[in-house]
């Protein structure tokens, strides 16, 4: 997750015939505290970290100094979350679908807390590879359909992993559903790998790992800003901070990528 410090530019002016070198003033501010919090079928997991200032690399830093609890709204049931050896919070709890719940963290005497409803899982029907001719290459892309729930707004996190390692991610709604079912294509490794960066590869044997999720329209438009280097709307309430909470039952299914038994689309 990109943290972002807010840049300043300092007004100049353009004159014809006259260069200028441009110049930036970064805002330093304190750092700010980023909570990442996940409710899924397997449990609740919850990271706090720090913003880092611009020109310093970007580590995970876990915050442990912190309470933890999450609160099923629905039955007013409240449990603790406690730290794990990688700096995590974490409950084995079991969520029930359609609750809401409550993400209370406090530390140094602030409070923040989110709202999430525990949204069910899709139902992934396929995956294919597919060769497409480009200009410059053919590319193997990554066809996957799942099914879209009758309601309306439904939007979805696509993640996918190469050999359990994150590789790519999309965002999709039911903006393109077609009787109850949704289709997305991702472009991924060209046929020539000397000329494919690393990041894209995908060679004989790789296990491709889909995903799925379905997530808020708030959270939706939170990844779209992450997507263009942006913080994203405000997730949490009470004392200021980013990051978001997800309340979502996660589906997944898996892919070899064998190139020699991909077909060629018409």
């Amino acid at each position: 997750m990109k943290r972002l410090y807010q840049i300043i530019p300092i007004i100049f002016l353009l004159l014809l015939s006259c260069e200028k070198e441009l110049d930036f003033k970064y805002h330093v501010i304190e750092p700010q505290l980023v909570i990442e919090g996940i409710l899924s079928q397997e449990g609740v997991m919850v990271s706090l970290t720090n913003t880092t200032p611009m020109d310093e690399k970007i580590e995970k830093n876990y915050l442990t100094d912190a309470e933890v609890c999450l609160v099923d709204i629905s039955e007013a049931k409240e449990v603790e979350l406690k730290s794990d050896k990688n700096g995590l919070f974490t409950n084995i709890y079991i969520p029930v679908s359609g609750h809401d719940y409550q993400l209370i963290v406090r530390r140094e005497g602030k409070e923040y807390y989110s709202r999430s409803t525990m949204r069910p899982a899709t139902k992934i029907l396929g995956l294919m590879f597919q060769w497409i001719k480009m200009p410059y290459d053919f590319v193997a892309v990554l066809q996957i359909t799942f099914t879209d729930f009758e309601s309306a707004d439904d939007c979805y996190w696509i993640k996918i992993f190469r050999n359990n390692e994150p590789y790519k991610w999309i965002l999709s709604d039911d903006r393109g559903a077609v009787n109850g079912e949704i289709t997305e294509v991702i472009m991924t490794s060209r046929k020539d790998l000397s000329e494919e960066d690393e990041k894209d590869i995908l060679r004989d044997g790789d296990e491709v790992k889909v995903v799925i999720n379905v997530i808020s329209r708030e959270m939706y438009d939170y990844l779209i800003a992450l997507e263009n280097d942006s913080n994203g709307p405000q997730m949490f309430q009470g004392d200021f901070c980013l990051g978001y909470f997800m309340a979502s039952e996660s589906v997944s299914d898996s892919i070899i990528f064998r190139p020699e038994e991909i077909t060629q689309y018409k």
